[in-house]
């Protein structure tokens, strides 16, 4: 799989990653088992980044990663953790001890004693502005606590505060056919200052799997059933921010301009990696086989001009006027 520049880290990474929200919690039940199977079937499919977070199931998304990768010593994949979402969510609690502390037990989890990538998991947005944090951040990378830092994001503006900051490698935030702001102005901006861009819910949620009925039920525990209005952190990271309906109406629609032999997954995930200034995308997998298919969508052939106009046609029409104002 073609790797890139990973922004000011010297690391690469592969062009898809993978995402492993799913193999610690909110998707429904995933057993070791499982977790393990995703793990090495990504890891044979070329993907060279892996992407969690303290927070997913309490830090068994991390143990599950550090297990796989003890066990595969051969294995060079660069990963990434975010911190911050295990507190409150108020300023004063980003700062250097805290960094410590949760760089520390994030550090246990993954058997490491430098993590390659550390993000800061969607801080509230003030925290961006805030000289200290970022000194604290410079803080853990000369104490060689962390090789580089990043940071995960809500907004386009959250985006170009961090974009701004001299010393941050990456920014992850929410890209695909339905959430198109972040074109505009923050990844010209990020591959100006040499910023590398995660993109993350490639497939709003599953919609632009197109699976889904406006009657399919989610488990309790999911995500998609607990947060579809924000009840737990920001709507726009279920389903992306748009309403269920909408989005399943107009997932049938990129759906059908998937080209022969190609899944609509496989499609939204080749859209994102042909935008430039895209370093890597970050789909999840609750089986091998979604693992390998998500995998597969690096060495499908560039969409061509009457695909990307159509794709970005039904974005105007059916998704812009629900997510644009918000993020």
């Amino acid at each position: 799989m073609d790797e890139r520049e990973f922004g000011r880290s010297g690391h690469k990474a592969s062009v898809i990653g993978l995402g492993t929200w799913q193999l610690g919690a909110d998707w429904g039940d995933v057993s070791a088992a499982d977790a393990e199977a995703v793990l090495e079937t990504a890891a044979e499919s070329g993907v060279t980044f892996f992407d969690t977070a303290d927070v997913y199931g309490d830090g068994r998304s991390e143990q599950a990663v550090a297990s796989f990768l003890s066990a595969r010593p051969d294995l060079h994949v660069m990963v990434a953790t975010k911190m911050g979402r295990r507190v409150e969510q108020i300023p004063q609690n980003y700062v250097l001890d805290n960094f410590r502390a949760w760089n520390d037990r994030s550090r246990r989890n993954l058997g490491v004693d430098r993590i390659d990538l550390v993000q800061l998991h969607c801080p509230p947005t003030p925290v961006y502005s805030s000289d200290e944090v970022f000194d604290a951040l410079d803080t853990l990378v000369e104490e060689e606590r962390i090789a580089a830092y990043g940071v995960s994001v809500e907004t386009c503006d959250e985006a170009l505060t961090a974009i701004a900051r001299p010393n941050v490698a990456s920014v992850q935030i929410i890209l695909n056919p339905f959430r198109m702001k972040p074109l505009r102005q923050v990844l010209p901006a990020a591959r100006e200052a040499g910023v590398a861009i995660i993109a993350r819910v490639p497939l709003a949620s599953g919609l632009l799997s197109g699976k889904y009925t406006k009657d399919t039920v989610f488990a309790a525990d999911d995500h998609r059933t607990y947060n579809r209005h924000g009840e737990s952190f920001d709507q726009g990271e279920t389903f992306s921010g748009v309403d269920f309906v909408t989005g399943v109406e107009a997932a049938a629609e990129f759906a059908a301009l998937a080209p022969e032999g190609v899944t609509p997954a496989q499609l939204a995930l080749r859209w994102i990696i042909q935008q430039p200034g895209v370093t890597t995308v970050i789909p999840g997998a609750r089986s091998p086989e979604q693992a390998h298919a998500n995998a597969t969508a690096a060495k499908l052939s560039a969409l061509p001009a009457e695909t990307l106009d159509a794709i970005e046609e039904l974005y105007d029409r059916r998704i812009k006027e629900q997510v644009e104002g918000r993020w």
